[in-house]
């Protein structure tokens, strides 16, 4: 069976980009297929984040970023946040506003100035919160909620949007095992409905889930390809220095950490052998 074809729905061409005065991402290029779910994984200080936040138009760089065959940086900004949709790492939040406020400021871009929320806007916010199983604070603020509660009412504020691309960096932060399976099970709904996922995780375990990786590494990109290719697993094991083990347990891949000695051993191992066949 031909394997199918998917449009690109977020590209990247010559990237380049600096925090700070120091250079953190290089030539970066970066096609990512329409309706499929892409994890960004890498070890800390990669660029995964800031990679991330180019692509949402949130950092200036060099080189073009497009979304569905549109400039990025020429976009209106209200085309722009209807488009694609953002959930960042640790976003500050108002601790006083009602978590239904929260939310709605999602349909924010779909509204005219100072206009109030429409039946369409309720009814998105609604389909959120149900999404994300916290319908039953919207009358509570964030300041009453735990850091795994307000998590969750982010990613529905980014849903809210209804967007054809999501951004979501380090999405399962302060999650609990279950309501990381539920999380994955929406991602999962999204990419049933056409919609494009870009994910950059630290759960390995999770994002070996993906359709597509891109493994980063000092500001590169070293791999591209399909989560249960072999190569992919090999390139991830790489990037961590061997530190990561991918195995297949019950019918799905899993991370599996490595003691340095494990490590170590190994590599003696295989030295030993290389001499022996010498």
């Amino acid at each position: 069976m031909t394997p199918r074809i998917h449009p690109i729905a977020l590209r990247a061409d010559g990237v380049s980009a600096c925090l700070g005065g120091v250079p953190v991402l290089h030539d970066i290029h970066l096609a990512l297929p329409q309706g499929q779910w892409t994890s960004i994984v890498g070890p800390n200080g990669a660029g995964k984040s800031t990679l991330l936040k180019v692509l949402a138009g949130l950092l200036p760089h060099t080189g073009t970023v497009s979304l569905q065959g549109q400039s990025v940086a020429r976009m209106p900004h209200r085309l722009l946040a209807r488009q694609l949709a953002w959930l960042g790492q640790n976003e500050a939040t108002a601790l006083d506003l009602t978590v239904w406020d929260v939310v709605m400021l999602g349909r924010l871009p779909h509204q005219a100035w100072l206009a109030q929320p429409s039946a369409a806007d309720h009814q998105a916010v609604t389909q959120a919160l149900q999404s994300t199983q916290a319908q039953e604070w919207c009358g509570r603020t964030l300041g009453q909620l735990s850091c795994g509660e307000r998590q969750r009412v982010l990613q529905a504020r980014a849903l809210a949007v209804q967007a054809q691309v999501l951004l979501m960096d380090e999405p399962l932060a302060n999650l609990d095992p279950p309501h990381q399976a539920d999380w994955l099970d929406g991602v999962r709904a999204l990419v049933a409905q056409g919609i494009t996922v870009v994910s950059v995780l630290h759960e390995l375990s999770m994002a070996l889930h993906a359709n597509q990786m891109v493994v980063v590494a000092q500001g590169r990109i070293t791999h591209q390809g399909l989560s249960m290719d072999t190569a992919t697993h090999r390139a991830i094991e790489q990037v961590f220095d061997h530190r990561i083990a991918i195995r297949a347990i019950d019918t799905q891949w899993v991370a599996l950490p490595q003691s340095r000695s494990s490590t170590y051993q190994r590599s003696i191992e295989a030295s030993s052998l290389n001499t022996a066949t010498v």
